[in-house]
């Protein structure tokens, strides 16, 4: 019987067994199998295309191989890419806008990157770049924590976790101030304006104004429009000659106006019966007085029996 050439796995490197297989202990079995589970695995974790590639691979180590190949690529492309990733290190800041854990996100890919291609970073080193890329509004923050902290000790996660909370706290206290300051600042301007001063436009606030213009156009409109005196005139001429005194029971002016001495109470039932009489006399004067329309059929009338006269005069 030939031998058997598959290959089992011991202390991390393949090993031939070179026994028959009638020959294998249970030992020899359990090794032999190992390179079929290894396989199994590598298979299930590959999509099409990768299987594609090392599907001519007859043992597991020669698939991880292919695949470190494929993925990594030759000693020339990790040189490259450790190029471009120390690029990105070396010169990576903190954006405008940007939050503590976007920034940290950003950061830590880059450090896994370099790890993954063999270049490493001390805590300190890492501490001291992430300081170094803060904006210069956190420069007290890092002063304070190269003073207090042993940064060969301190772990970036926990660099990042404390930088984190000095940015909550300074969110939380710009809120306050941003609801705190209009309220001051309509305090300080109580206190500084005096009642005998007056505030300029640009205080005053927008409903202020916007009253202050509609008053201001109503007064306008009243002092420049002429049919507004005219009307107002003619409404309290008609009103005094159709209204009687009350002092006096006359019409054609109000008891304000009327010079004379104020009547007693004891003579109002004489007020009210020289008010009945004066209402008479002017009801009789509107009846008695002719309108355009009777003169015009008096003439008419008038015309005709002229004209009748003359024609029976003709005629005798």
């Amino acid at each position: 019987m030939k031998a058997n050439t598959a290959f089992a796995v011991s202390d991390g490197a393949p090993e031939f067994v070179e026994k028959k297989r009638h020959d294998y202990t249970n030992e020899d079995k359990k090794k032999v199998n190992l390179d079929n589970v290894a396989r199994d695995i590598l298979y299930k974790t590959l999509d099409k295309n990768m299987f594609s590639k090392i599907k001519t691979c007859t043992t597991a180590k020669e698939i991880w191989e292919k695949l470190i190949q494929i993925c990594e690529g030759n000693d020339e492309t990790k040189e490259n890419k450790l190029t471009v990733s120390q690029q990105k290190y070396e010169s990576i800041k903190m954006k405008d806008g940007e939050t503590m854990t976007e920034f940290d996100e950003r950061f830590s890919a880059v450090v896994i990157e370099l790890t993954s291609l063999g270049k490493e970073y001390s805590n300190r080193e890492l501490a001291l770049k992430v300081m170094r890329a803060l904006p210069r509004e956190w420069d007290v923050k890092t002063v304070a924590m190269r003073e207090s902290k042993d940064l060969n000790k301190l772990e970036l996660q926990d660099l990042f976790a404390n930088l984190k909370a000095y940015e909550f706290e300074l969110e939380t206290r710009s809120e306050a101030l941003s609801t705190s300051q209009p309220t001051k600042d309509l305090a300080a301007t109580s206190e500084q304006c005096s009642p005998s001063t007056s505030k300029s436009t640009e205080q005053l606030s927008n409903d202020a104004m916007s009253l202050f213009v509609k008053k201001f156009g109503k007064f306008l409109r009243r002092s420049y429009n002429p049919s507004f005196s005219y009307n107002n005139a003619n409404k309290s001429e008609k009103t005094s000659t159709d209204m009687d005194c009350y002092n006096c029971g006359r019409p054609g002016h109000f008891a304000a106006d009327y010079n004379r001495p104020k009547k007693d109470e004891s003579n109002k039932d004489d007020r009210s019966k020289d008010d009945r009489r004066s209402k008479e006399r002017r009801r009789t004067r509107a009846d008695k007085r002719p309108t355009r329309k009777n003169d015009r059929k008096t003439l008419v009338a008038e015309e005709s029996n002229k004209n009748w006269a003359d024609s029976d005069l003709d005629s005798t």
